[in-house]
This record gives structure tokens, C-alpha cells and sequence, in this order.
């Protein structure tokens, strides 16, 4: 749980297509919370910004020597965004076949 700080748009590695990230910060620290591609978070209803409070459900890992949250489902409100199903895959591989 905490406040987003910032929402910024990063290529995460060379190769990849620009990315979602949030910097949270909680009671403890400021946390990188990384949500997904651009193409797929810009598409959804649930819209994150800054100042935002927001409950973020994810595995934490290492990430260039850094910790950060790979999100599986960021609530806001009564609003959720689900973006992991629970066996860790991103529910955007196959997205564009259900359309």
C-alpha cells in the first residue's frame, strides 16, 4: 500500500517495447512497481496517476541491483487492474487475439 510518486514510461532493456512503471512509496520505502507495456496499460479503463493511493499485489525481485515489484494487480479504490493472472503470466500475451 502507498502513494504513487511517479508514473513514468521506460524501456526497460534494449530490444523492449516502452513500459509502465510506478514509484510507490509506503510506510517503509519508495518501491519501483513495474505494471507493463504502454500499448497495454494505456488501453485499459483504470487510469493510475500521481498522488494516487493505490494496494499493489506482485512478486518483489531484483532488478539491476535494486528491489522493485512486478505487479499482478494494482487497486485503486473500488477500481482494479489486473495485469498477472496467479501463475505469473501477463494476461496481454494472447490480448490482441481476443479483440
Amino acid at each position: 500500500n502507498g502513494e504513487v510518486l511517479s508514473v513514468t514510461r521506460v524501456t526497460p532493456m534494449k530490444g523492449m517495447s516502452k513500459g509502465v512503471h510506478l514509484l510507490v512509496k509506503t510506510d517503509k520505502e519508495s518501491i519501483s512497481v513495474h505494471l507493463g507495456p504502454t500499448w497495454f496499460i494505456d488501453s485499459q479503463d483504470v487510469k493510475i496517476e500521481r498522488k494516487d493511493r493505490v494496494e499493489v499485489k506482485g512478486s518483489r525481485i531484483t532488478f539491476d541491483g535494486k528491489p522493485v515489484i512486478i505487479a499482478a494487480e494494482v487497486t485503486k479504490g473500488d477500481q482494479v487492474l489486473k495485469l498477472r493472472d496467479e501463475n505469473g503470466i501477463p494476461v496481454w500475451s494472447g490480448w490482441r487475439r481476443r479483440q
